[in-house]
């Protein structure tokens, strides 16, 4: 089998995430991560926390404590979360690690050395107040365009206008918000992506052939706009140093690398934090270097990180003329919006990753979010659309055909699986049915088709629904008990194999699933097509339990509760 790397967009390490961020990397990486270890594949999921750049510096300021420490504590949080959606990461690192320091800066040497990296002069703001240069968030003003009065020297929030710090109005210094500024000269390092244009467009060219149309069209817009050359280094206290053997003025002056350069090289310090716990037995350069034809590497990210991955990091790695796995396949999303509008980390609008947790378990949230997920355009959650989506396919369509089917048996044969018949004809129809959506479903699965993975998932158990009514063993057993008993066993075959195959999407429901029968022998990674015909997975006689409601459906009065404190519009009072 394959060995598969797969790597999700590293959540920036400023607080606790929403959904549209795990919609748009972590989660979908984790079910295509799950189904191919299902499917027998070696794979090594990596992740990490994004711990570099000014939004860390200015948070850990707001919070009053050191930012290494308040990273530290971030990290932490967010990886409990992580855990609460049973994201099955191989290893969730940082971006801060000695592993990824090192390197980062062996990167940048070797730039260096094939002529790669450039040092020049460049005039930026300087606080008197604070005694240093200010990089382009550390300054806030007015925005000249909607006169927003907290913009920030890279972009306004408000109106998304991209700005210099030149063009604020009344800037001030984020730090100590002291307006005594002043421009200055200072020296930085720039990647010369300029000299790199040509072998980053062959490369695209070579590569990109089957990835989604937004990836592969983001990428190339940056190629025809022209590659150009960029500052990798800022004047901050916390990131990767400059290396001092290479350049020591810089080194000495507190230079630190720009985040969007350390931060794709992270996803290989990540790799080795994870060899380095083992090494006797894991290998991080089997997965990164001379790795061409040994390892497929996945990435998953929302729109806004393409150009950093399939331009930025590419170059870098090209740039560095050594054997460095490049990505075979960019697996890009647009935004999961909230009522239409962005959800937003800084104001705190719509529903985060640890109010979901404590609302409802983690499945609700997973299941929705795939088979929404935003592949071909963006998507808006609703409060009633997800109450929908919850009630009709989880609690209707999956949950009850599991508690009622176990539950009428139970009641009328007993706590093991009934015997019956041999299985007839709706036996075989239904089992020709459930191997052609299985089929189905491995192959939206296979090429990353989520939302059509999903419905093809939701119309497996829409089968065994349609079986129940057709056979309605509820009124067979008054007059054929025997057939009623080969029903209830084909369903109990039918919820093992929902087991298996819905994992990917709802691990704890398919945990569930699979524990309520007592089988001793139950190591079945996957359900071939032969064994989906079969439907015999379950033996008769095999011990059952009937599990705790799956899903249990959100009424009005849970709607209204969400509504009014999350925000969301009634349509029934528009």
């Amino acid at each position: 089998m394959a060995r598969h790397l797969i790597t999700s967009a590293l959540p920036y390490i400023n607080g606790i995430k929403h959904l549209g961020n795990m919609v748009g990397s972590m989660l979908p990486a984790d079910v295509y991560a799950r189904y191919l270890r299902q499917r027998g594949h070696e794979v090594l999921y990596i992740c990490a926390t994004d711990e570099h750049g000014t939004p860390a510096e200015l948070a850990a300021k707001e919070a009053g404590v050191p930012v290494d420490a308040f990273c530290a504590e971030q990290h932490d949080a967010q990886k409990a979360i992580y855990d609460g959606f049973q994201l099955a990461f191989d290893y969730f690192g940082r971006s801060s690690s000695a592993e990824n320091r090192e390197i980062t800066q062996h990167f940048a040497r070797r730039l260096k050395e094939n002529g790669f990296i450039e040092e020049r002069a460049i005039r930026q703001v300087y606080s008197i107040a604070d005694g240093r240069f200010l990089p382009d968030r550390y300054i806030v003003g007015t925005c000249p365009h909607c006169g927003y009065d907290k913009a920030r020297g890279d972009q306004c929030e408000n109106c998304t206008r991209v700005l210099d710090p030149t063009d604020l109005i009344n800037p001030r210094s984020a730090i100590s918000g002291s307006s005594e500024l002043e421009v200055r000269e200072t020296k930085h390092l720039f990647l010369l992506q300029s000299k790199l244009a040509g072998e980053v467009e062959s490369w695209i060219d070579a590569t990109s052939e089957e990835w989604p149309q937004l990836s592969s069209s983001i990428a190339r817009k940056w190629l025809t706009e022209g590659l150009h050359d960029r500052a990798i280094t800022r004047d901050l206290e916390w990131g990767v140093p400059v290396p001092a053997d290479a350049w020591p003025e810089l080194a000495a002056e507190g230079k630190v690398f720009y985040v969007w350069f350390d931060a794709p090289i992270e996803y290989i310090g990540a790799t080795k934090e994870w060899s380095d716990q083992d090494p006797a037995n894991r290998d991080w350069k089997s997965w990164w270097y001379e790795a061409d034809d040994t390892v497929r590497y996945t990435e998953f990210m929302g729109k806004d990180n393409v150009p950093f991955h399939t331009v930025m990091f590419p170059a870098t790695q090209l740039g560095t003329r050594e054997p460095w796995k490049k990505v075979d396949y960019v697996k890009s999303f647009n935004w999961l919006n909230y009522y239409g509008g962005k959800f937003s980390t800084s104001q705190k609008r719509g529903v985060f990753t640890h109010d979901a947790l404590e609302i409802l378990p983690a499945d609700y949230w997973r299941y929705f979010m795939m088979a929404n997920a935003p592949e071909s355009d963006d998507t808006s959650f609703t409060w009633e659309h997800f109450t929908a989506t919850v009630n009709k396919d989880l609690a209707d369509t999956l949950g009850n055909f599991v508690n009622r089917v176990l539950s009428f048996s139970r009641k009328r044969f007993g706590d093991a699986v009934p015997a019956g018949k041999p299985a007839g004809e709706a036996e075989a129809r239904l089992g020709d049915e459930i191997a052609g959506l299985l089929a189905e479903y491995e192959g939206h699965m296979e090429t990353l088709q989520f939302r059509k993975a999903a419905a093809a998932l939701r119309a497996l158990w829409s089968a065994g629904n349609s079986y129940l009514e057709e056979k309605a063993p509820w009124l067979e057993i008054k007059s054929d008990e025997e057939g009623a008993a080969l029903t209830l066993r084909t369903a109990m075959n039918l919820i093992h194999l929902y087991a298996v195959i819905s994992e990917p999407f709802i691990p704890a429901s398919a945990r569930a699933m699979r524990g309520a029968f007592a089988l001793t022998d139950d190591t079945a990674r996957w359900v071939t097509a032969e064994e989906a015909k079969a439907l015999a997975s379950v033996p008769a006689g095999t011990a059952f339990t009937v599990p705790p409601v799956l899903f249990a459906k959100i009424t009005d009065e849970d709607l209204a509760v969400y509504r009014e404190r999350f925000g969301g519009e009634d349509p029934a009072a528009a």
